[in-house]
């Protein structure tokens, strides 16, 4: 909004009006307001859910030995992050963005997924709040939508990169395609001038291989926004752990965006220039603004908890944008610790049913997502169960210590993806 109001006031001359072109300026802009947003904002919400009493109640002890300290404690602060998000972005962004808007509609429409799960579980009291098939269900028809309009839209292009060889000492020189072209490819990481194209894949379709290519890109994106999204929500179960991962996460995001929106860059890295993507940085500043101001009440011991409405909200943000910029295979990598407890749970699940078919109650970890593991005591264990890695750990931590330590974790994750431009 306020991106058009300016550039109409810089045909007049308007002394600075010509700044608001720059995204940098934006950017910082955006970055600044959503802290700003989070942490007044953040403060009038906690005050009216304490005085509406929509709070936390006591966690199951013999999975969270801590919990007795989180009752009463608010929660949907997802709203919070939704909030902080939006404004900044709205004011900021150039609406007519295709990128920009697909990125305001996952926002809110896995808020408002959130919102309704965390809804349930409060207000209606039922402790297993909205069904799991209707998140599926919500998560994959975003997901659905993200790649259609991708698939569809005109605007939705990018200029692939074309080496040419040269004798001199300079070795090769990277241009980009004059014009903007569809595409169907994908950077692969660690390897040079060999991106992914899913119509590669579908080549036993024959002729109809690239409209097979599109599909197989659609499903692609269901899973990733699926996969992030819920990994998002299991990570989300310690105070400040959730919120300092994506701020990580959100960081390196966005200096993987603003390469790919630069044609220089974009150049010097040999990977594909995505026009308009540029757009993408100033939300990814609003983002990583409103984690850092909602860990200043969320972090230990935390005074509201994000809830479903942000979990979902925050990792389907994450799962959308790799995609917009051709980075989903960067994923499993970026996201390593959603990644591990989504696999923690799948692989505790698994293996207890499989050795329950065989009359035994064998688990994996003492507890699951991978991140209750390392504060459940061993008094707390299931007696009539054998745990295969009962002595890992020696002893619990506190939560505030296992917080911190995944966040370093997902430092070294970022910095390894980050080197992935480099090392190709």
């Amino acid at each position: 909004m306020l991106y058009y109001i300016f550039r109409f006031l810089e045909q007049y001359d308007i002394p600075g009006a010509h700044i608001w072109s720059y995204v940098s300026f934006r950017s910082l802009l955006a970055l600044i307001m959503s802290l700003l947003i989070s942490a007044w904002f953040g403060e009038i919400f906690i005050k009216l859910m304490k005085r509406r009493n929509i709070a936390e109640t006591a966690r199951d002890p013999s999975i969270d030995p801590f919990g007795v300290e989180k009752k009463g404690v608010p929660t949907m602060g997802g709203i919070i992050i939704m909030v902080a998000i939006l404004v900044p972005v709205i004011l900021l962004g150039r609406m007519r963005n295709i990128y920009l808007l697909l990125m305001i509609v996952t926002t809110v429409w896995l808020g408002l997924l959130g919102f309704l799960d965390d809804y349930k579980k409060i207000f209606q009291k039922d402790k297993e709040g909205l069904k799991g098939k209707y998140k599926i269900v919500g998560q994959v028809s975003i997901g659905f939508i993200v790649g259609l309009v991708l698939w569809l839209s005109p605007d939705a292009v990018v200029r692939e990169s074309l080496t040419t060889p040269q004798q001199a000492e300079s070795g090769a020189v990277v241009k980009h395609r004059q014009e903007a072209v569809k595409s169907l490819q994908t950077t692969i990481p660690f390897y040079k001038n060999h991106n992914l194209n899913y119509s590669d894949i579908m080549s036993f379709c024959g002729q109809h291989k690239t409209a097979a290519g599109w599909v197989l890109f659609v499903l692609m994106t269901i899973l990733v926004v699926t996969a992030v999204s819920n990994g998002a929500n299991l990570n989300d179960g310690m105070d400040g752990m959730c919120a300092g991962n994506s701020a990580i996460i959100g960081a390196a995001l966005l200096l993987l965006t603003y390469v790919s929106g630069h044609i220089v860059y974009a150049a010097y890295f040999d990977i594909m220039y995505i026009p308009g993507s540029q757009e993408l940085v100033v939300f990814l500043s609003a983002f990583i603004g409103a984690m850092i101001g909602f860990l200043w009440y969320n972090a230990y011991p935390a005074q509201v908890f994000m809830g479903d409405t942000g979990s979902l909200m925050i990792g389907g943000i994450i799962g959308v944008c790799a995609v917009i910029i051709h980075k989903e295979l960067l994923l499993p990598l970026l996201c390593g610790i959603f990644f591990i407890e989504s696999l923690s749970v799948i692989i505790q699940t698994q293996f207890f049913k499989l050795m329950k078919t065989r009359g035994k109650r064998v688990r994996v970890f003492r507890s699951t997502p991978i991140h209750d593991n390392f504060r459940r005591l061993d008094s707390q264990l299931d007696s009539t169960s054998k745990y295969l890695l009962k002595g890992w750990p020696h002893h619990p931590f506190h939560e505030s210590k296992i917080t911190v330590r995944f966040w370093i974790t997902t430092i070294i994750l970022a910095a390894l993806t980050i080197i992935t431009l480099k090392i190709r």
